[in-house]
C-alpha cells in the first residue's frame, strides 16, 4: 500500500517562520543529512528544530565523532543570500512545495525558487534531451514544447543547452520551468544566461542548492526535471 512522503507518524508542524525556515536550512545542510535521513528525521521528530536537537546523538550512534551540525550563521547567510537574489524558500512541507514532487523518495527538502510559483500547481511534463542536438532534434523539441504549452501543460527542464533550452524558449509564452543543478544564482551555461532572465519573469527557475554554488556533477545528476513526471524524452542527436 502507497503511503505518502510527508504523511508523518509524529505530528508534522510545517515550517511557517523564518526561525523554521533556519532549522530546515541547517538540517539538511548538515553533514550527512540527505533528503533521505532529512525526511526520516523529520518523520520521527515532527519538526526540524526537534531534528536539530536529536541529530548529534543520531550521528554518534552511526559512528561519527565530534559531529557538528550546520551552523545557524551558514543557514542565515544562505536566506540572505537566496533574498538577494529575489528567490523564494519553499521548505517540504508548506502549502508552495508541489504535491507530486512530494511522493517521490528522495523530494529536495528545500527548493529555491525563483519566478512565477502558479506554475508548480499546473500540469507538468518533463522535457530533457542531447545538450548537442541536431537541427531535426532541435525542432522536434521546439514542437513538441509548442504542442504541450498549447494544451495547458508546463514545460520542465534543466536549462542545459540544446534540448533542454529550445524546449523552454519554445514554452517561455505558455509557462516553463527549470531545475537548475546549481545556485538559483549561478547560471550555466552562460550563453543561457538572456534565456534564464526571461524565465525569472516569465517561467520559474528552481534549485534545492544554496544560492552562489556552483554546478557540480553530482549535482548535475541531483537536478533531476523528470521528478516532474510524466516524461517526454527527445535525444535528437
Amino acid at each position: 500500500m502507497k503511503t505518502r512522503l510527508f504523511s508523518y507518524p509524529t505530528p508534522f508542524t510545517p515550517p511557517t517562520t523564518e526561525e523554521d525556515e533556519l532549522s530546515v536550512l541547517r538540517l539538511i545542510r548538515s553533514r550527512r543529512v540527505g533528503p533521505s535521513t532529512f525526511h526520516r528525521l523529520m518523520a520521527e521528530h515532527g519538526t526540524a528544530q526537534a531534528a536539530l536537537d536529536a541529530l548529534p546523538e543520531v550521528a554518534r550512534a552511526a559512528g561519527a565523532q565530534e559531529y557538528q551540525i550546520c551552523p545557524e550563521g551558514v543557514a542565515l547567510a544562505e536566506l540572505k543570500a537566496g533574498r538577494r537574489a529575489g528567490a523564494r524558500l519553499i521548505c517540504a512541507g508548506s502549502p508552495a512545495y508541489p504535491s507530486d514532487l512530494a511522493e517521490i523518495a528522495d523530494a529536495p527538502a528545500v527548493l529555491w525558487a525563483l519566478g512565477d510559483l502558479s506554475l508548480l500547481a499546473r500540469p507538468r511534463v518533463a522535457l530533457v534531451g542531447a545538450r548537442n542536438a541536431s537541427s531535426l532534434g532541435l525542432r522536434m523539441a521546439r514542437r513538441l514544447a509548442e504542442g504541450l504549452g498549447a494544451a495547458g501543460i508546463t514545460v520542465v527542464s534543466g536549462l542545459a543547452r540544446g534540448i533542454d533550452a529550445e524546449a523552454h524558449r519554445a514554452a517561455l509564452a505558455t509557462g516553463t520551468i527549470g531545475v537548475q543543478a546549481g545556485g538559483i544564482d549561478v547560471i550555466y551555461p552562460l550563453e543561457n544566461a538572456d534565456l534564464a532572465a526571461q524565465m525569472a519573469t516569465q517561467g520559474l527557475r528552481l534549485s534545492e542548492q544554496p544560492p552562489r554554488h556552483g554546478p557540480q556533477s553530482p549535482t548535475f545528476s541531483a537536478a533531476q526535471p523528470h521528478h516532474f513526471r510524466p516524461v517526454v524524452r527527445r535525444g535528437g542527436g
